[in-house]
């Protein structure tokens, strides 16, 4: 048997320290699971059950690249998020093994065309042309549990062109990691490969092009990405 046309390349993202690779199966990321980015955003914070939305694998980005700025928008926004790797598949997962499945941890950055989600917001519509755009998953190298444990306290910030515009802790999360990973296989069976976007502080904002942003999550390696020229 042959393919008709060629299979795209696996996506991957670099592993911290080595030359190995992270096969991406799917991306999965939880909606508003800040109190203060609720806020922001116009919501309420209470613990309402998670929602999620997804990008595609192949929307994954190494730290240190130039990514064009992103056509339809206006209005290009930044939010740094921990990511979670998963190593170990499973369904129904309860939140005491949860972390058990989990192979490493990340840094990211979801971009966001907000203008486009806006509009889809307003007219219940799904958020796939606001979230799910080509180069919007900026992901920097992943460390296994075995150097970072798993982080659940700590800062998570984010800088445009050395300014602050974010700064959190793990500890604000409204819904822990044991807990996304325990909600969201209940609906989906996990897989080995899947990453988990696990959320945004407070602080969100507007990117241009030539800018420089960067993502930091305790523990774990930064994300850098630079802005381009429209493409």
């Amino acid at each position: 048997m042959g393919y008709v046309i060629d299979p795209a390349p696996t996506p991957s993202v670099a592993v911290d320290g080595t030359e190995d690779r992270f096969p991406v199966r799917r991306i999965f990321c939880v909606g508003r699971n800040y109190a203060a980015h609720a806020r922001e955003m116009g919501k309420d914070p209470d613990r309402e059950p998670p929602f999620f939305f997804t990008k595609p694998a192949d929307a994954v980005v190494d730290t240190g690249q130039t990514v064009p700025y992103p056509p339809q928008t206006e209005d290009l926004h930044y939010e740094a998020e921990m990511v979670v790797a998963i190593g170990t598949g499973g369904r129904d997962i309860s939140e005491a093994d949860a972390l058990d499945h989990v192979w490493g941890y990340g840094t990211g950055n979801d971009l966001t065309r907000r203008d486009l989600q806006k509009v889809a917001k307003d007219m219940g519509r799904p958020w796939d042309w606001g979230k799910a755009f080509d180069n919007s998953a900026i992901i920097g190298p992943l460390r296994p549990v075995s150097k970072v444990g798993h982080p659940a306290s700590g800062s998570i910030s984010l800088t445009v062109n050395g300014e602050t515009r974010q700064d959190g802790d793990l500890t604000e999360l409204i819904w822990s990691i044991p807990e996304v990973i325990s909600i969201l296989s209940r609906s989906i069976a996990l897989q080995p490969g899947d990453l988990i976007m696990s959320g945004t502080p407070a602080g969100v904002g507007a990117l241009k092009p030539g800018d420089i942003c960067t993502a930091s999550v305790v523990g774990l390696a930064e994300c850098t990405v630079t802005i381009g020229a429209r493409d």
